[in-house]
């Protein structure tokens, strides 16, 4: 945005008045921003607070129910939280496996519960698969 240009009055009086209206006017806008950066701040602790509670009741309800449950934080408010690592567990052989939820390539707006389905951990070892 361009600045806006103030034509300087002619009167001595007038030109007094414009510098002072403009330093209050700069003094406010200092005041504002600096406000808006002390909420902001506080706005994204609460969210962070909001993300951690979300993920400790979700694991809460996970480990009285057993099973993914739907709906689940969005990975983006699991590492927000600060719960960065998701503890999966294999169908079959029960292999427990830890999975960093910041490095995959999963949109951060993915349910983790939807991630059940996407993460393989491939074949148990030790199993052998069939023909083809």
């Amino acid at each position: 945005m361009a600045p806006k240009y103030h034509p300087t009055p002619l009167s001595g009086g007038d030109r007094k008045a414009l510098a002072k209206e403009l330093g209050k006017a700069r003094a406010m806008a200092n005041i504002l921003a600096t406000r808006s950066a002390e909420t902001r701040a506080k706005g994204e602790a609460l969210i962070q607070q909001a993300d951690k509670l979300l993920c400790e009741s979700w694991n809460e309800r996970m480990w009285s129910d057993g099973e993914p449950i739907d709906p689940s934080p969005t990975i983006d408010q699991a590492v927000n939280g600060g719960f960065p690592w998701l503890e999966i567990q294999c169908a079959r052989c029960k292999t427990p496996s830890d999975v960093d939820l910041a490095a995959m390539k999963h949109p951060p707006t993915t349910f983790v519960h939807d991630l059940s389905i996407g993460v393989g951990l491939g074949p148990p070892i030790g199993v052998q698969r069939g023909p083809l």
